[in-house]
Parts: structure tokens; C-alpha cells; sequence
């Protein structure tokens, strides 16, 4: 019973949270949202310590249920093992952890504590963190199969004058973002397929960080009367943390999946309460937790200080180039650089959500620009969605008033200069009426326009440069600004 409700719930979230990243309707974010928000480093980066001490609180009192239920890239490879082992029986092995694979699996999670204890979303900490992975791997791997099928779906739709569904532009954002995808789904796939949880217990960092709360308070307990020491139940454990020969369970790397428990032929393993062992005797391996828990706790300490402390215009003769700017643009909600910075992880859950095509990967932090669209005033989804405080929650009333970055005009690439016509596109399409006209020739007043930009007005929404007429080059674009600020 308790595996088929694990199950029930983990089928749960690894739907929800897949589509969090495949929906660019927002329709699931609307109502399915909090699946996100309550992912543990994105908790951790946004400050939320009730959520926070909520998971170590139910891993101390059940185990690792958050590997088994809520992490996603965990119960990927739950179903990548489950895929392998089909028609193979008793495939796994108990593994005494090896000290070179202890000794490197707590080194990366002490790099790892350390980033975010200084509130910094390293790429290391983006490559790592098993929510992020989870995502860039749907949104890069799944995304396009899922657009093609929705732009199949609305094609057939039209047929019979159901306006239903709409089409999606399917393109290419980042080849590094999707080349680093496709690594994480080889990495995590191969050890899944051949070793269930090894990833998990291997180098995911929360793993090991959850694994230091584990020896919980329910836990599976093997019964010596009862254990026939048949071995099934290890080579059944996709952890591979039976030790049947001493009738052991190594609740570090048990993630309370209960294959255990159901295909135990003489139901010696249960899922029962333990008192905790006397405090007395304790052997190296509760000394060397003792030492990591007291590191753990001095982590907690400085984490609560932290927290204290399609338009108009004229239609494309060839794609345009992204301009070399000198400062990325970053969304609206982030405030500044350096928060977007230190809190992002790089899931691109405000890529997936994105209507205008505006948001993109950047190797994993995705920034801003223009080719395809622009940054409507009206439209603040990528400030909803994000979990980790890199982008807060905005209005749109908020949004008008928010400058992400200032037009810069290049004379040079100006068709009123360029060509001689006319042109005041950027002026006429400028929602802030930051741009205006002036004459070309100061003493000439019936002379070609040319625009004059008032950087105080400009909110850096990129309108004119997406709009602008010139090609392959836009003749105004913008650049980013550090701090953002209002207008």
C-alpha cells in the first residue's frame, strides 16, 4: 500500500512539474505553480525558511520521501530504472560506499552548501541542482516535441474552423543550453539505467544533504526472526543499501521507495517507528554524521543571517543579429544584475513561459533580447513563475514604470541615413513615447527625421529594436542597465 501511494504521488508531480515547463499557455501555472515553489534549493535561494524546515522536518520523521515524491529528476530516473528492469528480476547488489565516492559526494555538497550560503547560484550550483537539470532537460529535450505537436493539433483545428489552439514558433535558443541538457539526460540516464538511484547517491547534492537527516523516526526496519536472508529485498533495492549478510540498511542513501517491503517473501521489512539510538555508543560512521550535522547546522545559521540581513512594420528580408551589447539585459523583477546573478539556477522555467520569445538561455542564466519579439508592458508571467527570488513577482502597473535598459541609436545603421526615406517606426511604436523625432539637418526643418532618444523615459522594452526595419542590424537597440530602476 505505501509503494502504490508513493507512486500516486510522485506520477503527481513529475507530470505537474513537466508541464510547468511545457506550458506557454500559463494555464498550469495558474493553479499548479506551488509544485515549483516548494523544490528545496529553490526554497533555500528565496529565503523560505517554514518550507525549508518543513522537507528536513519530514525527512527526519519519514526519510528521504522528498527524493522518492517531490524531486523530479529523482523519479525520472525511478522510471528510467523501472524502463531498464523490465523483464529483469533481482538486478541489483548491495554496495558498500566506497570512500573515494564518500569523499568526493560530500566535497561537491560542500561546495555546493557554501554557494548557497553566500546566496550565490554558481553554474556550478545550476549544473548540479536536480530541479534546474530536471528542467532545462524537458524545456530543451521535450519542449520542440511538444510545440510540434500542439502546432499539428492547431493545424487540423483550423481545418474545421476550431480557433481553439494557435501555433508556436519551434527555434533554437541557446546550443549550449541544449547541449548541456542533453549531457545531463545522457549522465542521469546512464546511471539510472544501470544502477537505479546511483546519481542520487553518487552527486546530487540535496541527496546528500537530505541523507544526513534519514535515520528518521519511521524507517524500514528489517526483523532478524523473521529474515531468511534470501537476498531479494537487496537485489530489489535501486539504492543499493541492503546489507542483507548483517542485516543492515544504510538509511543515507534510502530514499524510501518500499520495493523492500513488497517483494520481501516473508514480510520481514517494515515501515515502523524506531526510537533513536543511545547517544553513548556511537560508531564512526555516527561521528563522522555528527560532524557533518554540526556543519549543517552552522550552514542553517548563516542561511537565517542571510535572510535577516507580431506588430507592424516592414517585413523581414533576412533574420536580424543580436548586437554586441556591452551589459545583458535582465527581466523585469530582478532588480539588479547581481541578484539575478546569485539567485538563478538556470531551470528556464521564465524561458518556457515566455509569450514574446524574448527570454533565452545564456549558457544556463538566460538573459533578454530582441529578434523575435519584444518586452510587452502588459505581460509580467516570468516574474510568477520563478521559485528562486531571482525574479520577484511584479504588476503590470509595476512593469510601466521599471527601466531594464536604455536605447542606444547607431546612426550608421539608420535607413533614414543609410537609404534617405523616412522612417519613424521607433518613434510611433515607443509605448513610452520616449523617442522622438527631430529633423536631420537642425537648420532645415523639412529635412529627414531622425530619432532622439530620452533615456529618463526609456524603459528598455526593446520595441524599437524589435520593430526597427533595418537589416541584418537593427539601427536602435538596448543595452542593459545593473540596477533597475523606476521611471
Amino acid at each position: 500500500m505505501l509503494k502504490k501511494i508513493r507512486i500516486f504521488a510522485a506520477t503527481f508531480f513529475i507530470i505537474t512539474i513537466t508541464l510547468l515547463f511545457l506550458d506557454f499557455t500559463g494555464t498550469v501555472h495558474a493553479y499548479l505553480g506551488w509544485c515549483a515553489k516548494i523544490q528545496f534549493v529553490p526554497v533555500l535561494l528565496v529565503a523560505n525558511i517554514a518550507i525549508a524546515l518543513g522537507v528536513i522536518l519530514i525527512t527526519r520523521l519519514f526519510g528521504r520521501i522528498y527524493c522518492s515524491v517531490l524531486c523530479p529528476l529523482g523519479i525520472f530516473q525511478d522510471v528510467v530504472s523501472w524502463l531498464a528492469g523490465r523483464g529483469k528480476k533481482n538486478r541489483f547488489s548491495y554496495r558498500s560506499p566506497r570512500k573515494a565516492f564518500v569523499i568526493l559526494r560530500y566535497a561537491l555538497f560542500a561546495t555546493f552548501a557554501l554557494s548557497v550560503f553566500l546566496g550565490v547560484a554558481s553554474g556550478f550550483v545550476s549544473l548540479l541542482e536536480p530541479y534546474s537539470a530536471f528542467g532545462r532537460m524537458v524545456s530543451q529535450i521535450l519542449g520542440p516535441v511538444y510545440k510540434y505537436g500542439n502546432n499539428l493539433l492547431a493545424y487540423f483545428a483550423e481545418r474545421v474552423d476550431n480557433y481553439a489552439f494557435y501555433s508556436e514558433d519551434i527555434w533554437l535558443k541557446s546550443m549550449t543550453a541544449l547541449i548541456v541538457a542533453m549531457l545531463t539526460f545522457a549522465i542521469v540516464g546512464i546511471f539510472a539505467w544501470k544502477s537505479g538511484r546511483g546519481y542520487c547517491n553518487s552527486i546530487c547534492p540535496v541527496g546528500a544533504f537530505l541523507g544526513l537527516f534519514s535515520n528518521s523516526v519511521f524507517k524500514l526496519r528489517i526483523d532478524k526472526e523473521k529474515c531468511k536472508h534470501c537476498g531479494i529485498c537487496a537485489k530489489n533495492c535501486k539504492a543499493a543499501c541492503i546489507d542483507i549478510n548483517r542485516e543492515k540498511i544504510d538509511y543515507l542513501r534510502c530514499v524510501s521507495c518500499f520495493n523492500c517491503t513488497q517483494c520481501c517473501p516473508t514480510g520481514a521489512i517494515k515501515y515502523r517507528h524506531s526510537l533513536p539510538k543511545s547517544p553513548d555508543k556511537l560508531t564512526n560512521d555516527g561521528l563522522a554524521r555528527r560532524n557533518l550535522l554540526v556543519g549543517t547546522t552552522l550552514l542553517a545559521s548563516g542561511f537565517v543571517t542571510r535572510v535577516v540581513a507580431s506588430d507592424g512594420g516592414l517585413a523581414p528580408l533576412e533574420n536580424k543579429k543580436i548586437p554586441k551589447r556591452s551589459r545583458p539585459i535582465i527581466p523585469p523583477g530582478a532588480g539588479s544584475y547581481r541578484n539575478f546573478h546569485d539567485r538563478c539556477t538556470g531551470c528556464q522555467l521564465c524561458v518556457s513561459v515566455c509569450p514574446n520569445q524574448v527570454l533565452r538561455p545564456n549558457i544556463l542564466k538566460p538573459n533578454m533580447s530582441y529578434e523575435r519579439g519584444y518586452c510587452r508592458p502588459e505581460c509580467v508571467k516570468c516574474s510568477q513563475v520563478c521559485p528562486t527570488g531571482a525574479i520577484h513577482p511584479i504588476t503590470v502597473v509595476e512593469k510601466s514604470s521599471i527601466q531594464i535598459g536604455t536605447a542606444v541609436w547607431n546612426q550608421e545603421f539608420c535607413i533614414v541615413n543609410r537609404d534617405k526615406v523616412a522612417c519613424d517606426l521607433c518613434a510611433r511604436k515607443c509605448p513610452t513615447a520616449a523617442i522622438e523625432m527631430i529633423p536631420q539637418n537642425s537648420e532645415d526643418s523639412a529635412s529627414l527625421k531622425i530619432p532622439m532618444i530620452d533615456s529618463y523615459r526609456c524603459i528598455g522594452c526593446g520595441a524599437c529594436e524589435h520593430l526597427c526595419p533595418s537589416r541584418p542590424h537593427s539601427a536602435i537597440y538596448v543595452e542593459g542597465v545593473e540596477t533597475h530602476k523606476e521611471v
